[in-house]
């Protein structure tokens, strides 16, 4: 395998997402952050630390990106997990080949916020790549 930036070490990227900050219009939002993922990376795995549940005045979805809409976790209601509590929680990559993500071209970490505005929420969003 070539290497990516000089080295075959496995990095981090880690974007964060407060409301009071970043405001929760239904949009796509950009993560906050060291939150630079270079082209023919290898996404393997990480996890999102929710720092303050995420709520809404409605029925609200919060999806997590990298490559595609979705692919890192998929759009998850507010109300229920993972963004209801606090504490870290899993994202789709497991540090398995099959579920592995290879980006094409430099990405940033991003949510996408739909059905209903965001009233409140605070989280990180970190993942580990080659």
């Amino acid at each position: 395998m070539g290497t990516i930036d000089g080295t075959t070490r496995i990095k981090t990227c880690i974007g964060e997402y407060d409301f009071a900050v970043d405001g929760g219009a239904v949009s796509t939002i950009t993560l906050r952050g060291d939150n630079s993922i270079p082209a023919g990376a290898y996404i393997l795995g990480g996890f999102i630390e929710v720092l303050t549940a995420v709520t809404s005045g409605g029925s609200a979805t919060v999806a997590v990106n990298s490559e595609a809409a979705g692919d890192l976790l998929a759009a998850a209601a507010v109300s229920g997990a993972p963004w209801s509590t606090t504490g870290r929680k899993s994202v789709a990559p497991v540090f398995t080949g099959a579920s592995s993500l290879k980006t094409t071209a430099v990405r940033s970490l991003a949510i996408t916020i739909a059905t209903a505005a965001l009233t409140a929420g605070r989280f990180r969003v970190a993942v580990l790549y080659l």
